[in-house]
């Protein structure tokens, strides 16, 4: 039986992850701080408390378990918060993640599959439709701090041998359809769950969208959304990748295609049959018109693709969720 170490499975995708995984027979064991991941999320493995910062707590976990791959989820994510605080943000998905890479190459764990983001394109250049040879300049810290873990992973494979595979999401949504497991970050920034909340009439004020003169179909920004159990089923492909294909390698998660934000408020309103107010806002700066994966690589490499492919089917498991969490 392959042995999974899910880092951050307490997390949004992470749990996702997990319970795929567990379905199909893996041994998993989830090992997360807690600090935005939840307990009660963690259904199908085993909990070990602790965090990638803390290299004793790493060792003690190696020791103590057999992995075959690794799976890293453990990043801090807010693009607003990592430009407020860059050093927490270099501090744990860099450092961080090089204490697991440490504690990875000691327990002789040559495979790791990473969650990487489209944030290490920068501002799109052309349409804004994005394939992997599109040149990576970050504008923020968060996505420098993945772009430098991606160089490491390079380095990494060629001086250890390392095996691994940097996933690079587009925009995350949806739920677990059977509403077992779904999104609950504290602040919320993502557009879809709060969308929701508006419909839901809940939430700390009205749903603001930011910009409407774009040159797009409707003015808003186009985005792409992937429901999050296609990206758990994209590390699984990547799993399966590892077995036969050395060295560091990137691939991009995302529906291929594109919604404004006027679109998912107008497909919410379909799906819920709620009334959704918002205020318009002036745009925010550093904010692409457009941003769209182009997936082909994934699709030929990894032999993925998404099967969520209507954004209503995403809002909809999402909307099962939110109207009955369990955490």
């Amino acid at each position: 039986m392959t042995s999974v170490l899910i880092c951050g499975g307490a997390g949004y995708i992470g749990a996702h992850m997990l319970k795929m995984l567990a379905l199909q027979g893996y041994d998993v064991v989830v090992f997360d701080n807690l600090s935005t991941g939840h307990r009660a999320a963690v259904r199908w493995g085993k909990l070990v408390e602790g965090d990638i910062l803390d290299p004793s707590a790493l060792e003690r976990l190696f020791a103590t378990n057999r992995f075959d791959v690794v799976i890293h989820f453990c990043a801090l994510s807010l693009v607003g918060e990592s430009v407020r605080d860059p050093y927490n943000y270099y501090r744990n998905n860099v450092a961080g993640t090089l204490n697991l890479l440490e504690a990875m190459r000691r327990a002789r764990v040559g495979k790791l599959v990473f969650s990487s983001t489209a944030s290490v394109y920068g501002i799109p250049r052309d349409d804004g439709r994005l394939d992997e040879l599109h040149p990576t300049i970050p504008i923020n810290p968060y996505g420098v701090s993945k772009l430098m873990v991606e160089r490491v992973l390079q380095d990494a494979a060629h001086a250890y041998g390392l095996r691994s595979v940097a996933l690079r999401y587009f925009n995350a949504a949806g739920a677990d359809p059977e509403g077992d497991i779904g999104e609950s970050h504290v602040p919320e920034t993502h557009l879809i769950p709060n969308v929701l909340r508006a419909a839901l009439g809940v939430g700390d004020g009205a749903l603001q969208v930011f910009g409407d003169d774009y040159d797009t179909r409707d003015g808003t920004c186009v985005r792409d959304y992937v429901h999050v159990n296609d990206l758990a089923s994209a590390h699984l492909h990547a799993i399966h990748f590892l077995e036969k294909n050395p060295g560091a390698h990137c691939f991009n998660l995302g529906s291929g295609k594109g919604a404004t934000v006027l679109e998912i408020i107008a497909a919410t309103r379909e799906v819920t049959g709620r009334t959704i107010p918002f205020t318009r806002m002036p745009r925010r700066e550093g904010d692409p018109a457009m941003l769209v994966a182009d997936t082909r690589r994934a699709e030929a490499g990894l032999g993925w693709q998404p099967v969520f492919s209507d954004i209503r089917d995403i809002i909809e498991t999402a909307w099962r969720w939110h109207c009955s969490p369990h955490y």
